[in-house]
């Protein structure tokens, strides 16, 4: 299946044009909440950004101006609703049970069931535009900013800028490899970070930039997805798997790589699988679901597999959920299908 050269990815002008910068007038920190804050009635209805595990198998939903949901199977929870409306773009649930909630126009929240705390750059987050979370396996928290990555120990932030040495400030996706390298997308050239050293990366010395979709598979390969489209890195030799949009990249249970993205050259976005028994032949079977939108009203977002399976994708107009044969729109109470 051919395609021709990739679009401008993810509508940047649509994401970013109105994300703030170094804000000052931002909410004041350790703002209290109670359990009972939570709104069951309500579910994402604005653009979801990313979707993550919870703990026992609970799903968590960052939608802007919306807030932050956990789905627990039956219902959805509105986990932000003291905070108020917000640009909203990430969330994360840390080792210890915390909430961490990203914002691009205020900064980060932390929830720890009782209190919330909020981040700024009063407290030494590098900027108040964060568009991702990572925690790593030393129990470090990593934001990407619009100016640069933070590293939070629990106590205090250090900041890695272009000061520091990598090579873009605005960071779209960080992830750890089981090597404990960091790959960070941004909307400039993507790096690693080895722990000393940011290098760019490059094949044939082109760089790969505006990279938003990064995962690592079962078997350690570094699956990318950008304005080159979307590759596999085997620890030696960077390969093209496709020339199509990859804005979000997971791989489920059997081995499959699932993507969001834009398909060229007719606009429309769609849900991707690249089947696993074909991902090392030269042309991968890729099966399409796609949006009944065109252009950005069609745009699709964070991905992610639950525990049963099913592949829940976020867009413009809320969260969907595909269990192999039909799309759920879970707006609605009882579904459309």
């Amino acid at each position: 299946m051919k395609y021709t050269h990739l679009y401008a990815l993810f509508l940047i002008s649509v994401f970013c044009s109105s994300c703030g910068q170094n804000q000052t007038n931002v909410p004041k920190n350790n703002i209290k909440s109670e359990t009972g804050n939570s709104i069951t009635s309500q579910v994402p209805n604005t653009m979801v950004r990313n979707i993550k595990k919870g703990r026992n198998g609970t799903i968590l939903i960052a939608a802007s101006f919306s807030g932050v949901f956990r789905y627990d199977g039956k219902s959805f929870t509105n986990l932000t609703g003291k905070i108020g409306s917000r640009r909203f773009w990430d969330v994360l649930e840390d080792r210890r049970g915390n909430l961490w909630f990203a914002s691009t126009d205020s900064g980060v929240y932390h929830y720890n069931g009782k209190s919330f705390k909020h981040f700024t750059t009063r407290e030494g987050l590098a900027n108040n535009r964060v568009m991702s979370i990572y925690e790593d396996r030393a129990g470090f928290i990593w934001f990407g900013t619009g100016t640069g990555v933070s590293r939070y120990d629990g106590t205090s932030f250090r900041n890695f800028t272009t000061k520091e040495g990598h090579l873009n400030n605005d960071i779209t996706k960080i992830i750890e490899d089981k090597t404990g390298k960091l790959w960070i997308g941004t909307r400039g050239e993507a790096f690693v970070y080895d722990g000393k050293t940011f290098t760019a990366l490059a094949h044939k010395g082109k760089t790969f930039e505006n990279v938003w979709g990064i995962t690592e598979d079962k078997k350690g390969n570094i699956w990318l997805g950008g304005n080159n489209g979307l590759w596999r890195y085997d620890g030696r030799t960077f390969t093209t798997i496709a020339q199509r949009g990859a804005s979000a990249i997971i791989e489920d249970k059997k081995g499959n790589i699932w993507t969001t993205g834009e398909i060229i050259p007719n606009g429309d976005w769609a849900l991707s699988r690249y089947d696993q028994k074909s991902l090392y032949n030269k042309t991968p079977s890729i099966t399409e679901i796609k949006s009944k939108y065109k252009g950005g009203k069609g745009m699709l977002c964070g991905i992610l597999e639950a525990n049963d399976g099913s592949i829940w994708y976020g867009s413009f107009f809320g969260v969907y959920r595909y269990d192999g044969k039909t799309i759920t729109d879970l707006k609605s109470k009882e579904g459309k299908q």
